[in-house]
Parts: structure tokens; C-alpha cells; sequence
């Protein structure tokens, strides 16, 4: 009686811990490299996708978002997603042009003028950024622009006449070549590194959207934003396609229900954020500026030189693109 009773306890422990070892094996843990900030929107959006994920799944994916370059250098995240050091992350990604072309659709300046139409620049240029990142093993999760684009600056700015010879920040090869055809010095500097590199005389230019202005306090290095309306540059956040296969089918579903999700609600967020942050750098002294008739033809005909050369530089498929665009 005391040897089948053993026996019996035996198996209930074995029973016990084979269920907690399926259980342990069922949970997934991923990483999420970001070079963005805690406080930007496009880092709060991927922290309520992580959310939606892990509570849709019960807790067996479990999405560890890490911020602010903290876990993988923002140039290195989309070699780390590609290489399987990180499982998820996210890039500007027109920052990928130096390795093709079509990744900088979105960075053309002045193609796109509200968000109706950068909507239909995504989805018709989506298929060509999914294809050319599914061949490296990466699948697209979803993308959200930042609000647009414009000028900070020290002094009038109504002609490029004013501006030249001043030290501009770039941070893409889109952006060296608009300063060079605006006639000012491009001057790689990050986002994050704006104040300092003002404050300094690095540069003295900064063609960013309000939302960094306001992030970065541009009201402490600069006394005026022009509104130039210029493009709305899209972050994309994506997925080691190997990793995502091996999840069970229904966390792939949670897994995709939720980045539509977050795409929707990070343009509501970026809409919203276009219109505020203006706001709230007229509250903190700042000056909002409509471009001049004379510098928007200018600036109309930099972008115009600029989709020239992108044609020219992407071929049939850049051509495709902008035609279905246009269509």
C-alpha cells in the first residue's frame, strides 16, 4: 500500500511539473529595440502595442520594448532584427537609403502636402518596402509618420537667399542633399542631440517636425518654426520573420490584429500632435511662420529636383510607385 501510494505521488509530481515546464515552454519573452525616447508618441505607441499583445495572448508573448537606443544602437536595430540579436524593432525608415532607394519614398520633400495623401503614399509603396525586407527575413508590422516637417531657425527665412551658408541638420542622405540644394551646409546631428548641438553653433538650422520642436524645447535654442509643410517621414516597425513563424497561429493573429491597431491609432496621434505642438510652441514664446510665396516656389522646385533623381535612382519600380501615387 505505501508502494503504490509513492508510486502515485510519483506521478502526480512528474504530471505537475511536465504541465509547468508545457506552460513555461507556451510563454514567449521578445525584445523590441527603439532609438526613440520614452516621451515621444511613437515610442507610447509601441509600448500600447506591446500591452495589447501581451493581454490578448494571456500573457504568453510578452514584448520587452526598449528605448532610447538602450538595448542596440539606432543604426544596428535593423541589422540586430535581421541577424535574430532582437526579435522586434523600429527604424526611420527612410534611414535605410543607402541601401536602396525606394525606402526613402517618404522622404521626398514637398511630394505629399496633408495626411490624406501620405495615407496613399503608404499603401501604395508599403508592397515595395514589405518585398525588399521580406527577402532579408524582416516582416513589416506597421508604420506611422511623424507630423510634418519644417524649419527652425534664428533669424527671417523668406528667401534661401537668408539661409545660406548656415549649418543645417541632416540626419539621412534625403536630407544632406536637401541642404545642399537649399544651399546650406548639411550637419549630421540625431534628434536627441538637437539642444546641445544648437547651443553649441553645430549647426544652426534644423528641419524637423514641431513634435521634435517640442520635445526637444527648440523655444531654448530657437525664437521661430517655419511651417514649410515639407514631408511626413514614416518610422516602421518590424519583426524577425523566423521568429514570428515559430509562434503559434493564433499569436500571430494577436500579434497582427494588434500593429493594425497601433498603425491606426499612431496616425490619429500624429494628426493630433501636427496640430498641438504648434500650439505649444507659441505658448512658450515661439514665433509659427507660413514660407513666403518666394521661398514655397523655391522649395517647390528643390522637391521637384529631388523625385527627379529618386525616379531616376529606383528605376521601373520607382516609376510604378509615384504613377499609382499620382493615378
Amino acid at each position: 500500500m505505501k508502494v503504490s501510494t509513492a508510486k502515485l505521488l510519483f506521478k502526480t509530481v512528474a504530471l505537475a511539473l511536465a504541465f509547468q515546464g508545457g506552460a513555461a515552454l507556451a510563454s514567449e519573452k521578445w525584445n523590441l529595440a527603439t532609438p526613440y525616447a520614452d516621451a515621444e508618441f511613437q515610442t507610447r505607441n509601441i509600448r500600447m502595442f506591446a500591452e495589447d499583445i501581451k493581454k490578448a495572448t494571456n500573457g504568453e508573448l510578452d514584448i520587452v520594448v526598449h528605448s532610447a537606443g538602450s538595448l542596440i544602437p539606432g543604426p544596428n536595430i535593423k541589422r540586430g532584427v535581421q541577424a535574430g540579436q532582437v526579435q522586434a524593432g523600429e527604424i526611420h525608415i527612410s534611414n535605410l537609403g543607402s541601401e536602396d532607394r525606394i525606402f526613402e519614398i517618404d522622404a521626398v520633400p514637398f511630394l505629399i502636402s496633408n495626411y490624406d495623401d501620405a495615407m496613399k503614399l503608404w499603401r501604395v509603396s508599403k508592397p515595395y518596402i514589405e518585398a525588399r525586407l521580406k527577402k532579408q527575413g524582416i516582416r513589416v508590422l506597421y508604420g506611422v509618420p511623424w507630423p510634418f516637417q519644417g524649419f527652425f531657425v534664428k533669424k527671417d527665412f523668406n528667401t534661401l537667399a537668408d539661409v545660406k551658408g548656415l549649418k543645417q541638420r541632416s540626419y539621412n542622405t534625403m536630407t544632406t542633399k536637401l541642404a545642399t540644394l537649399m544651399g546650406t551646409v548639411p550637419t549630421t546631428v540625431q534628434a536627441g542631440e538637437i539642444p546641445q548641438a544648437f547651443a553649441t553653433g553645430i549647426i544652426q538650422m534644423v528641419n524637423t517636425s514641431a513634435t521634435t520642436g517640442v520635445t526637444s524645447k527648440a523655444w531654448e535654442f530657437s525664437d521661430r518654426f517655419i511651417d514649410a509643410n515639407a514631408w511626413a517621414s514614416k518610422n516602421v516597425v518590424f519583426v524577425n520573420e523566423e521568429a514570428f513563424n515559430k509562434l503559434p497561429a493564433a499569436t500571430q493573429k494577436a500579434v497582427l490584429d494588434a500593429a493594425a491597431r497601433a498603425e491606426t491609432r499612431g496616425w490619429d496621434m500624429s494628426k493630433a500632435l501636427n496640430t498641438d505642438a504648434p500650439k505649444t510652441l507659441v505658448q512658450n514664446g515661439m514665433k509659427i511662420i507660413q514660407p513666403s510665396a518666394s521661398l514655397q516656389k523655391e522649395l517647390r522646385a528643390i522637391g521637384n529636383t529631388m523625385t527627379d533623381e529618386w525616379l531616376a535612382a529606383t528605376g521601373a519600380d520607382g516609376k510604378a510607385l509615384i504613377d499609382a501615387y499620382r493615378k
